[in-house]
């Protein structure tokens, strides 16, 4: 049965390509402005991976610009959320007072959104909806929005360096300025060549040795494809307030209680019934292949809610499946198609990551060349 012809495809599809594309994008976009290299004392990659796992960091404000061109606007328009971070430039307010406070503002020109996190409360707000929604997270946690795409130099490095084993050559590169202050840079190639990212650069606060730069550059590229940096930073505290939330008058709001690990129920609202859970949560099957670079995420979407004409066709989308449904269908359409002692399917094939389609109902994507996606079909 072709994944083609199974909607669940559609909610799994974008937000699945969303999570291996932390480190990636499409056409080359233009780097932030450099200035001249500043003159610092050498210091080795070692010595920087060091400074980078033992920095303490009390408190941080700035302004972060965030640029990417992953050429899927269709399909960005369609997942919403984190997803709209993947194409285009823009610009974000943060806030950090430890791990238990902070808050990001994406600005545009028709609004703002923020997530702000203080001790288990976690709000988001968006300005042009004029909805909030406030969820309480359980006792033991991490980060507020765990898998979400990084927002930061720091998040998007954390990741980056998670992949840094024998696999990953660690180097340095040259010194820069960036956001009015001196920072080294180092520089992480993946040996294995199954691997689309050619390098991922970090330049790091020469005396705080915070990421203030992250840069990822495809195969055969020379100039970054995805970036995100500071423009303006400052380590002092940010006061209490920035992570206080009071609703404006107006507001429609939300109330969410964060399921416990292994909980199958869904949000509650504010009168206490429980909420419904995200459609298509327990037939994604998501699972991973491999590790590092070239790790493969692989999701089952299922067949149960395939609809059907008549005459057997695919049912054209309908209301309930959102406005860009026929939109995702008409690009899914359009991939070639690919075969193999795996199956068969349809491949989407970009600079930094690849997405191959099975018409079994699987969904494997990767920063990995189409054959690596094939090997995983396989098992």
């Amino acid at each position: 049965m072709s994944v083609l012809k199974n909607r669940s495809t559609l909610r799994w599809l974008v937000p699945m390509a969303a999570a291996v594309t932390v480190v990636g994008g499409g056409a080359a976009i233009g780097t932030f402005a450099a200035n001249a290299e500043p003159a610092l004392p050498p210091r080795s990659a070692a010595q920087l991976l060091v400074d980078l796992q033992t920095a303490r960091l009390d408190g941080l404000s700035g302004t972060v610009v965030q640029r990417a061109d992953l050429g899927l606007p269709p399909l960005a328009g369609l997942a919403g959320g984190d997803a709209a971070l993947l194409t285009g430039t823009h610009t974000l307010r943060v806030w950090y007072s430890g791990p238990d406070r902070q808050r990001v503002a994406l600005l545009d020109t028709l609004g703002e959104r923020d997530v702000i996190r203080s001790g288990r409360d976690v709000w988001t707000w968006d300005s042009k909806a004029n909805t909030a929604t406030h969820r309480t997270l359980p006792e033991s946690t991490g980060r507020a929005a765990e898998g979400a795409l990084p927002v930061t130099p720091k998040d998007a490095a954390e990741q980056a360096l998670a992949a840094v084993d024998p696999s990953t050559l660690v180097t340095t590169g040259r010194s820069a300025t960036v956001a009015g202050r001196d920072a080294y840079e180092l520089v992480l190639t993946p040996r294995d060549e199954a691997s689309l990212v050619h390098q991922v650069r970090i330049a790091i606060d020469a005396t705080e040795h915070v990421p203030l730069r992250f840069e990822v550059l495809a195969d055969g590229a020379d100039r970054p494809a995805f970036e995100v940096a500071f423009t303006q930073v400052d380590y002092r505290r940010p006061d209490a307030d920035q992570f206080t939330f009071n609703p404006p008058p107006g507001v429609k709001v939300t109330e969410e209680t964060a399921d416990r690990p292994g909980s199958k129920a869904g949000p509650h609202r504010k009168d206490g019934k429980p909420g419904t859970q995200r459609p298509g949560a327990e037939d994604a099957g998501l699972r991973t292949v491999g590790t590092g670079w070239t790790t493969v995420l692989v999701a089952r979407t299922g067949a149960a809610d395939v609809a059907r004409t008549p005459a057997g066709d695919a049912a054209k989308p309908g209301p309930a499946d959102g406005p860009g449904a026929a939109q995702a269908l008409d690009l899914l359409n359009g991939l070639p198609k690919v075969s193999g002692d795996w199956g068969s399917g349809r491949l989407f094939a970009g600079k930094l990551f690849s997405v191959l389609l099975t018409d079994d109902g699987r969904v494997l994507a990767g920063l990995v060349t189409p054959e690596r996606l094939y090997e995983a079909a396989r098992g």
